[in-house]
């Protein structure tokens, strides 16, 4: 499972946690994720790889809301996740991730 949700008691926020597997990252030197949370940022947000080769990141997010998000590797590839909520069109003819809070 890439996507781990931690509701917080407050009801206002929920830390969570972007895993990305290492078989979709082989040769990746570095991985960030972007998305509506970060204005789209290419380099806000870079994922710590795990000794599993995996990436991972926990990000606080407020609730209720849906947030579009996809990887970046390398500064330029753009990979889905594969356990992503659901996927919205983007502007750019391809599809976004979403996890929705």
């Amino acid at each position: 499972m890439s996507i781990k949700k931690s509701f917080q008691k407050n009801g206002l926020s929920c830390k969570v946690t972007f895993r990305l597997p290492a078989e979709l990252a082989t040769e990746a030197q570095n991985v960030c994720i972007a998305g509506d949370f970060n204005d789209w940022k290419t380099d806000d947000h870079p994922m710590k790889k795990l000794k599993s080769g995996d990436y991972s990141i926990t990000l606080t997010l407020a609730q209720g809301k849906a947030y579009e998000y996809r990887f970046l590797i390398d500064g330029h590839q753009w990979i889905n996740d594969p356990e992503a909520d659901r996927y919205a069109p983007s502007p750019y003819g391809e599809e976004n991730s979403v996890v929705i809070l």
